[in-house]
């Protein structure tokens, strides 16, 4: 009776400790990777498939913002140009990974359920290009990558 209560003793104190671990290798295969051609929603988001993916360290426009640049300055006076410069950027973007498939390497979840990613077109980083070519600003607040 005595080495019953032992071998439940046992069983039960290991049992979490496998559970532990059976957990982490779940965990593991967790998908790291997203690839394929790519729906571009807005500057700074896109969809490959199901996941909606917001390119890591950097913010755009949006689809619908007007921005403004100066056009024309007299002394102290400064006259604007406004364009849509969420259209411009959601445009460009489009045309850059038209019909090419988009690797998407994740770096986390935010709170909108989307996945936080790095993509390449072939070995390009497109969140690089973004920046680059000033459709998009380094976001300094989540990484000082860009």
């Amino acid at each position: 009776m005595f080495l019953n209560k032992i071998k439940i003793f046992l069983l039960i104190s290991i049992c979490p400790f496998f559970s532990h671990l059976t957990y982490n290798d779940a965990k593991s295969e967790e998908i790291k990777i997203i690839s394929g051609t790519a729906k571009v929603i807005d500057g700074d988001t896109i969809r490959i498939g199901e996941k909606k993916i917001r390119l890591f360290g950097i913010d755009a426009p949006e689809s619908n913002q007007i921005c403004s640049k100066p056009w024309l300055s007299l002394n102290v006076i400064t006259f604007n140009k406004h364009y849509e410069c969420g259209l411009k950027t959601t445009s460009l973007l489009k045309k850059f990974v038209k019909n090419e498939i988009i690797v998407c390497k994740k770096k986390s979840v935010d709170r909108y359920n989307r996945v936080v990613a790095i993509c390449f077109k072939k070995k390009r980083d497109i969140n690089s290009w973004l920046v680059r070519n000033g459709l998009a600003v380094a976001y300094t607040k989540y990484s000082k990558k860009y």
